[in-house]
């Protein structure tokens, strides 16, 4: 096996993986905060990391794979300041934020399944880990880079960064933040405008609060991580990784609280994925051109002419570089469905093959080529286009216009298998598949036919359907902008 290079952020270059107790591996990725529902962001994030795992347990690493669940400290605004998200949506709903939290991590687990990811090791939230925080806390204050402020503690940023490369994994000047960052305006708690909560005084309004050496509060979303990878995978382990956008801050904050707290930087790589746009703009709801994945699946959105397969969307989501921005759009989407069909199509044929006493293709050759790819930072890309080489020979073979050798033909099982299905987690359900499309196709002409009896002001014959839909196992929900459903 070749060796495998990974772009680290943290050094802006291709480094060789050295694991640093092979054949164990620790890789920790920052999870979701569970007030809303997984975003198409998240699901990138997650499918790439874990093509990361897949890769790794391909190779013969033995991993341990973090991915926390943040049910806690995580406020609306900046600077430390506004309310708690999963509390401000329990308020909204009159439930008890456990009960958003459970609601939301079910059914973001559910749309990993759909996208065929695999469980994490090890799935640790940051309410089950309060204590952790807290002693993390205290050890700071204890090696003088943190400090109490009215029952909230807070990182010396200025004073971390006299010791410290602070900005390492961004490159950027601390006076370049200094000047972004709003003057303290008589918030006079904290000692410097870039100093971030470790932990938070809470009102007693606020619903998610815990006893503490400072009095009744709750952790800062930062010091949450910190605490769920020093203890699973140690001060420092191999892997850390998350989205573009937790660089600056949460990422950047996560390398200052670990060094502060034990001396070490947390990870010897640091990898992020980039961001999603759809027809060449920012995904952001504010645009209205941002959809849920259950809206991709079941083509029920303004932006969209039809529904996708999730095996469909992850095959297109890996068809580009985890580290390129990845563009949305129905002609894309449809262009991937080609595609997918094209592998499958092909994975089928290889089945019926004859074999020939010669060949006139190297497989041995296209084999390498695949690892080629993926050592050179996972490059899924380059990797997809020998695969649709391996589909060309295929039907050429089949069509008699080339020859494989028995050997060759079980060696294209082998590429598939590996590359496609254990790598990529590409599932192709040969019969499930196809009665999935089917329910998907019945279930939105159904809601069409709703939709034009209310518009008729049938309002008994849109009640039947969703009655009958309903107990068919069917969950509809009304909007603005037309009906979704899941099963």
């Amino acid at each position: 096996m070749q060796p495998l290079f990974l772009y680290n952020t943290l050094t802006r270059k291709k480094e060789e993986f050295k694991a640093i107790n092979p054949p164990y591996v620790g890789m920790y990725v920052c999870g979701p905060t569970v007030y809303s529902d997984v975003h198409l962001g998240n699901c990138r994030t997650f499918i790439s990391f874990d093509l990361v795992y897949r890769y790794l347990l391909h190779c013969g690493y033995k991993v341990r794979y973090v991915r926390n669940i943040t049910d806690a400290g995580h406020l609306e605004g900046d600077g430390d300041v506004g309310e708690d998200k999963i509390s401000k949506r329990a308020k909204l709903q009159q439930l008890e934020p456990m009960e958003i939290v459970q609601a939301y991590t079910v059914d973001f687990r559910e749309v990993m399944r759909q996208f065929n990811n695999l469980p994490p090791s090890i799935e640790p939230t940051a309410t089950g880990h309060i204590i952790e925080q807290q002693e993390i806390a205290e050890t700071i204050i204890k090696n003088g880079y943190a400090y109490e402020s009215n029952g909230t503690i807070y990182f010396d940023v200025e004073k971390f960064a006299k010791e410290h490369n602070y900005t390492a994994l961004t490159g950027r000047k601390l006076e370049d933040l200094l000047e972004g960052t709003r003057d303290l305006d008589g918030q006079d708690e904290k000692r410097g405008r870039l100093d971030f909560a470790l932990w938070i005084k809470a009102k007693p309004e606020h619903l998610m609060q815990w006893r503490s050496a400072w009095g009744q509060g709750f952790p800062g979303w930062h010091i949450e991580c910190s605490a769920m990878s020093t203890k699973y995978l140690g001060a420092h382990f191999d892997i850390h990784g998350g989205g573009m956008d937790l660089a600056p801050t949460h990422h950047t904050n996560e390398i200052a609280q670990n060094l502060a707290y034990c001396g070490k930087q947390p990870a010897n790589y640091w990898m992020h994925t980039n961001m999603l746009t759809v027809n060449g703009q920012k995904m952001s709801k504010s645009l209205g051109n941002s959809f849920l994945p259950r809206e991709l699946f079941s083509g029920i959105h303004h932006l969209l002419t039809k529904g996708y397969n999730p095996m469909v969307v992850r095959f297109f989501m890996l068809q580009t570089h985890y580290r390129s921005t990845l563009d949305f759009s129905n002609d894309a989407l449809n262009a991937a469905e080609t595609a997918f069909d094209r592998l499958h199509d092909a994975y089928k044929t290889l089945r019926t093959l004859k074999a020939s006493d010669k060949s006139t293709e190297d497989i041995a050759a296209l084999q390498k080529a695949c690892y080629d790819a993926m050592n050179d930072d996972l490059n899924t890309s380059v990797m997809m286009a020998q695969l649709f080489d391996a589909a060309r020979i295929i039907n050429s073979t089949n069509d008699g216009k080339s020859s494989l050798t028995r050997a060759d033909i079980d060696l294209l099982h082998v590429i598939f298998q590996n590359f496609l299905v254990d790598i990529c987690g590409v599932k192709f359900e040969e019969d499930n598949g196809e009665a999935a499309t089917v329910l998907h196709n019945v279930v939105d002409v159904l809601l069409d036919m709703r939709a034009k009896a209310k518009a008729d002001k049938n309002f008994q014959l849109s009640d039947e359907l969703r009655n009958k839909l309903v107990a068919a196992g069917v969950k509809i929900k009304d909007g603005k902008e037309g009906s979704t459903w899941t099963i």
